[in-house]
């Protein structure tokens, strides 16, 4: 029986992954399913695992405080929407780093590496060591949605990703602003899953319900002590940075 933990903030990414495990038709047991810092290193101080399933951002801080307080002896999958985090995933006990939203395939692949590890022959050796140059090629090959389909009564048209100026999520629904000051409903059913499919480069969550595009920062202003005002072409408003994304914000504003 593999034993297995999931740490993951967002229902459906753990429902896709425990479909994923189910579809193997090999013996598994999900010990746990986790979605804060805290709520891990209280579990994995007290129980082993066979390998763990980890997102990285998560509901209270980075996955990455966890392995720095817990002895983790097992493997670790990191699945998370940012590439940023590799070189340290590889620093902790990673063996794979499947990049959101990842493919039935991909998932597979890493599956694989990891039972490689547990019975491997000499040539299953070599493949693991040329694993951190597989893992960045791939990250090099992702591609980005270049549009948004629109769906009305009148029909369904299509917005470029390159005229929006940024994403609000409000109450449960997801809105795209466009460069013509025009506001669109749109059929994804959460920020985080459209943050997925955007290049990290091009567009940065500012807070919980906004998602902003580079290419339409005019102007960012404080403030206060731990915030930043940010003025959008041609948009009248000003979006607000939260406290706890303003440190990063400055740092991705500059790439």
């Amino acid at each position: 029986m593999i034993k297995i933990v999931i740490i993951e903030d967002e229902i459906p990414a753990r429902k896709k992954l425990k479909r994923f495990i189910e579809e193997l038709g090999l013996p598994t047991e999900i010990l746990a399913e986790l979605d804060t810092v805290q709520s891990a290193i209280e579990f994995l101080n007290q129980t082993q695992s066979d390998i763990i399933f980890s997102d990285i951002e998560l509901l209270d801080g980075n996955a990455f405080e966890i392995y720095e307080q817990v002895s983790v002896t097992c493997p670790i999958i990191f699945t998370t929407a940012y590439d940023q985090f590799w070189m340290d995933a590889f620093d902790s006990n990673g063996i794979a780093y499947l990049l959101k939203p990842f493919s039935k395939e991909r998932f597979q692949k890493a599956w694989d590496k990891f039972r490689l590890l547990k019975h491997p022959a000499a040539e299953e050796q070599n493949a693991i060591a040329n694993l951190t140059q597989l893992i960045q090629q791939n990250i090099l090959k992702k591609s980005y949605k270049k549009r948004f389909a629109i769906s009305t009564h009148q029909g369904t048209y299509f917005l470029d990703t390159e005229a929006i100026l940024f994403f609000e999520a409000n109450e449960g629904v997801v809105f795209a602003y466009d460069c013509q000051g025009k506001k669109h409903l749109l059929s994804e059913p959460t920020l985080k899953e459209i943050e997925e499919q955007l290049d990290p480069l091009d567009f940065y969550r500012i807070n919980r319900g906004e998602l902003i595009h580079k290419s339409y920062i005019e102007k960012i202003e404080r403030y206060n002590k731990n915030t930043l005002a940010i003025k959008l072409k041609d948009y009248k408003t000003h979006l607000k940075t939260s406290q706890s994304q303003t440190a990063a914000f400055r740092e991705w504003v500059e790439k």
